[in-house]
């Protein structure tokens, strides 16, 4: 009689972002950051992480996931740090800034710069994205692009700038004449932020917003959180268990860059367009990672109503808890502003406490919030020199530029955007969002004033 053996997967094919068990350096990272005490754990930690990809590994990865769900906190860990609204909306420290809704003018140029400010400077970081600070200075010099304030042009690289560098700029870099901005998961969160709210109304629920990305995009649109928790809603969790389970990104910057939309429908109410953004976080991810949306949707919503950088990303923190290290980060970047610290400073600090070599520093929350605020003080409300220090300054660079170009495109209006960066997207947004997958930028902004003014 023959015997049948049990099918297992080849884990080696499984992608990483697709198998817990590839990314227990992460989770172990991710899990003592949250205060958890878990320092016993880190021998077999390693221990684990050193193993083959199979199905032991497999088991010893599902046991030390149920460890780290039910280890204690640490008594000396210094921040409060809750993952539910009221717990969240209790902390804040009570800042509120003196907002001045514009006319409907303005408020229709403010809306259509900052969905061409987002998506330029998205495009401005999209060749970059990945790339070491060192190689992108050196590119930035050759090119003569330094401080950077400008698109990085294909046609511009030859042999000597490409020359020793541990990247491939050739081939990343964009034609002057390519004509559109390309899919990217930036900017598809723009759309699908506009679905969300066409399909489900203002009151949407976390579950309709999983409904909503399961329904418009595949799974490989997404990417670390979002990857895990759309594979956890196909397997029958629900919100908020599909930011908990097995997600060792649950505090990367995946909700920060999804806020947009939220903030351009809620012109000078920052609290509605915060709360909103923790409905859509949620699904995905805890803690600073939710923080991370709230802090920006609340900053574009003060930003029709104030044109002080400092106040706006004041009332973005103001939506976040003040016992927290996202708060803590952006407030000594305020701090370190106004002591005369300097732009070059600032930033080769952000650079010394974050590690570009290291996933996780490279993709977290608040690292990647530092540098927002950073670019958006020192680039005194320049776009060309905001995006390109939110740019230049790397680790992820698509996403700061995204976030600091929205901020400033809405809080400048289109028309006092350079033509040299929105030109270049020639009205044409492409994207990965079933039934909006080529658009007219112009339009996407008119449709959005609609949603402000019904």
């Amino acid at each position: 009689m023959s015997t049948v053996k049990m099918p297992v997967p080849d884990y080696e094919k499984i992608f990483v972002w697709d198998c817990y068990m590839k990314q227990l350096d992460v989770e172990y990272k991710q899990s003592f950051e949250e205060g958890k005490d878990i320092e016993a754990l880190k021998p077999l930690f390693d221990a684990a992480i050193a193993l083959p990809n199979d199905e032991k590994k497999k088991k010893l990865a599902d046991l030390l996931y149920e460890y780290v769900l039910h280890a204690p906190q640490r008594e000396d860990y210094p921040y409060d740090e809750p993952s539910e609204a009221d717990a969240i909306s209790a902390l804040s420290d009570g800042f509120k800034a003196d907002l001045k809704m514009p006319d409907e003018d303005v408020l229709a140029d403010k809306v259509k710069g900052a969905w061409f400010g987002r998506i330029c400077g998205c495009l401005l970081g999209k060749p970059v994205e990945g790339i070491m600070e060192e190689d992108m200075t050196k590119i930035l010099k050759r090119t003569g692009n330094y401080p950077m304030t400008r698109y990085i042009d294909k046609e511009e690289i030859d042999e000597k700038v490409g020359e020793g560098l541990g990247w491939d700029i050739k081939a990343c870099a964009y034609p002057r004449d390519f004509g559109r901005m390309p899919p990217d998961d930036d900017t598809n969160y723009m759309l699908l932020g506009y679905r969300i709210l066409q399909w489900f109304g203002r009151d949407f629920t976390p579950e309709q917003v999983a409904h909503a990305w399961v329904s418009a995009q595949v799974k490989n649109a997404y990417c670390t959180a979002e990857r895990v928790a759309y594979l956890n809603f196909v397997n029958g969790f629900k919100p908020p268990f599909t930011a908990t389970y097995q997600n060792p990104y649950r505090e990367w910057i995946g909700a920060q860059i999804r806020g947009d939309f939220y903030g351009y429908v809620c012109p000078c109410d920052p609290k509605t367009a915060a709360n909103m953004a923790f409905r859509d976080a949620s699904i995905s991810h805890i803690k600073n990672g939710i923080y991370g949306e709230m802090f920006i949707s609340a900053m574009i919503a003060a930003a029709f109503g104030s044109d002080d950088v400092e106040t706006v990303i004041r009332t973005g923190l103001s939506e976040v808890p003040k016992t927290s290290r996202i708060y803590e980060a952006v407030t000594r970047i305020i701090d370190r502003f106004h002591g005369d610290v300097s732009e070059e400073d600032c930033f080769a600090d952000i650079h010394a406490r974050w590690d570009e070599r290291n996933g996780h520093d490279w993709t977290h929350t608040v690292s990647n919030a530092e540098i927002v605020a950073a670019s958006l003080l020192y680039g005194k409300k320049d776009y060309g020199r905001s995006v390109g220090r939110a740019v230049m300054t790397g680790l992820d660079t698509d996403c700061n530029g995204a976030t600091v170009g929205s901020i400033l495109g809405l809080m400048l209006g289109f028309e006092a955007l350079p033509k040299s960066f929105t030109d270049r997207v020639c009205d044409t947004l492409e994207s990965n969002v079933a039934g909006l997958m080529r658009v007219s930028i112009s339009d996407m902004a008119k449709k959005t004033l609609k949603m402000i003014n019904h």
